[in-house]
């Protein structure tokens, strides 16, 4: 564990549980002690109380001053375990050893996908061709809402609408059970999926319910199996959320935050899968191939890479992105990722298997089958055309999408 904690450059971390685990142990040891020396000397007053003989002088007095400290000393118990609790509570999954080391800039290519489109006279951004055709409204949703917030209005609602439906076709098709499920969780939701305590600081919180807004569907689909035994010959269990999602983004100004690619509000198409230890690594490039799938039929170029250690999140052993070329931004960005959470978050919800007298932990798995906003800007930018119009990927115009978005 400590070495998987140094891969992640947090080496010390489990020395500091572990020491505050040896105090909580001496300190159970000694409450333990002064419990049975109560107990011991309660019977015993109680005894000569009943043989109506006289308590020695200073006894209920000792007995007393006993069950005191007792009581302190269970106060500074469970202060401990609480301290130990949250520390551990911020241990992250141990990384696979096949995943590469490093931070941020060190996700390892693995495959790229499609020819990058040339515009003669240069490409315009998502923003650009979205206004042209009436499809986007951001000053009104900043005078609504503030800023990273969007109006999609007319043919981009459309192709919105046309493209969540194809994706959960997709899924669907590959076994995923559809669910729309909350997107207001609980607190405990958040601790057992990995992103508290880590990431509360980008969760919306409503302030009189004890509610928190999730940022994926990912959470309350891992909380659907909170606290149950699932029979083995049930598993895989694949479930895709549908849902809108909240974050509190804070990203750098730039473009990276024009438009529609980095909001508070957006929706996905969420994979979900629980399954067996032996069977998760293969449920993992299960996944990854999905998603692939669905970019090449949507005709947008894009790359794998294996995210680097250093920059996966609490929950994840393992980390693929797929990231789509954006036109607009000359560069390759991140719009779908699917991670094996191995039995992290299933060890915190206390979702179980049974295998013969032995009850283990299942593990889970997440994947984005689409990110419905960067997927969006992704189809506007790639499909764009010199006179502003946009052709329509055939697979959507079979969900209700135009075969042209024109400009208005």
């Amino acid at each position: 564990m400590r070495a998987a904690l140094a891969r992640r450059g947090d080496a010390g971390a489990l020395d500091d549980v572990l020491a505050l685990d040896a105090e909580c142990r001496g300190l159970r040891a000694e409450v333990e002690e002064r419990r049975a020396e109560s107990t011991r000397m309660a019977k015993e007053i109680g005894a000569l109380k009943k043989q109506g003989q006289d308590v020695p002088a200073g006894q209920e007095d000792a007995a007393r001053a006993l069950r005191e400290r007792t009581a302190a000393d269970e106060d500074r118990l469970r202060d401990a375990e609480a301290r130990r609790d949250v520390l551990m509570l911020g241990l992250p999954n141990i990384a696979e050893d096949a995943a590469p080391d490093g931070g941020e800039d060190d996700a390892v290519e693995v495959r790229v996908v499609g020819e990058i489109p040339a515009f003669p006279e240069g490409a315009k951004d998502h923003v650009e061709i979205a206004e042209g055709f009436g499809g986007l409204d951001l000053e009104r949703a900043a005078r609504t809402s503030g800023s990273r917030f969007a109006y999609l209005m007319g043919p981009l609602v459309r192709l919105q609408m046309a493209l969540v439906s194809y994706a959960v076709e997709v899924v669907s098709s590959e076994g995923f059970t559809p669910v729309i499920p909350p997107v207001l969780v609980r607190e405990e939701a958040l601790v057992g999926t990995g992103f508290f305590p880590a990431d509360r600081s980008a969760v919306y919180a409503t302030a009189d319910d004890d509610l928190f807004l999730v940022g994926t569907s990912e959470v309350p689909l891992a909380a659907l199996h909170q606290d149950e035994i699932l029979d083995e010959a049930d598993l895989p269990l694949r479930y895709a959320g549908i849902s809108s999602c909240f974050r509190r983004e804070a990203g750098a100004a730039g473009r990276d935050t024009r438009g529609i690619f980095r909001v508070h509000q957006f929706d996905k198409v969420e994979m979900f899968s629980f399954t067996t230890p032996e069977e998760s690594s293969a449920e993992h490039l299960r996944i990854l191939g999905i998603e692939e799938r669905i970019l090449q039929d949507l005709g947008i170029p894009y790359r794998v890479v294996d995210v680097a250690v250093g920059d996966l999140g609490a929950s994840a052993a393992r980390k693929f992105d797929c990231e789509a070329w954006m036109p607009g931004q000359g560069r390759y960005r991140e719009v779908t990722s699917c991670s094996n959470c191995t039995d992290y978050q299933a060890r915190r919800l206390r979702a179980r298997t049974k295998r013969g007298k032995e009850t283990i932990p299942v593990h889970t798995l997440n994947g984005t089958a689409v990110a419905v906003g960067r997927t969006l800007i992704a189809i506007l930018e790639n499909h764009q055309r010199p006179d502003g119009s946009v052709v329509v990927p055939e697979c959507l115009r079979a969900h209700g999408a135009p075969e042209v978005l024109g400009p208005s």
